[in-house]
């Protein structure tokens, strides 16, 4: 279950490169980045202590292709590929393909609301099974906690 835990807005003009200590919480086991963020174990390491690199590495080299960091490093791809579905639902489902410059200030908060949907949609079935109403009945209609069997979500409805 991925959960986004940190939303880091910044000018187009900064790399993310530099966002990487705000992005860390410092409990993390492992740190999963792409080819972008080689050279920043350093920045990792002060941010979260405990974490492993798990950056990808160059493969090419003056010697040629190096086959086993190759494979290492597709194995990274596809552990990296299951944090991008929160980007996917932001694009798919709710359809922000386009961000619209309001302000930094008004784009960071549509964006922290944005990924909090995210983190409720992706965990809608686990939340919905722990909300469930006072109890079910055999046929199917809601009992009250009077005992009183009512088809409707409102008991104070009645089909009569």
């Amino acid at each position: 279950m991925t959960i986004v835990h940190s939303v880091c807005t910044s000018a187009a003009s900064v790399s993310e490169v530099h966002m990487l200590p705000d992005l860390l919480h410092g409990a993390e086991k492992k740190v999963w980045g792409d080819a972008g963020y080689q050279g920043q174990t350093e920045a990792i390491r002060t941010a979260a202590p405990e974490a492993q690199d798990m950056t990808s590495r160059r493969v090419k080299t003056k010697a040629g292709v190096d086959e086993a960091e190759k494979r290492k490093n597709r194995t990274k791809a596809r552990v990296r590929s299951k944090v991008e579905w929160p980007f996917h639902i932001l694009k798919r489902v709710f359809r922000f393909t386009k961000v619209r410059y309001r302000g930094l200030k008004k784009n960071h908060e549509w964006l922290l609301a944005a990924f909090a949907l995210v983190n409720l949609y992706q965990n809608r079935k686990h939340l919905t099974r722990q909300l469930t109403p006072l109890g079910r009945s055999v046929s199917g209609g809601l009992e009250t906690a009077s005992g009183e069997q009512c088809d409707t979500l409102n008991p104070f409805i009645s089909g009569e």
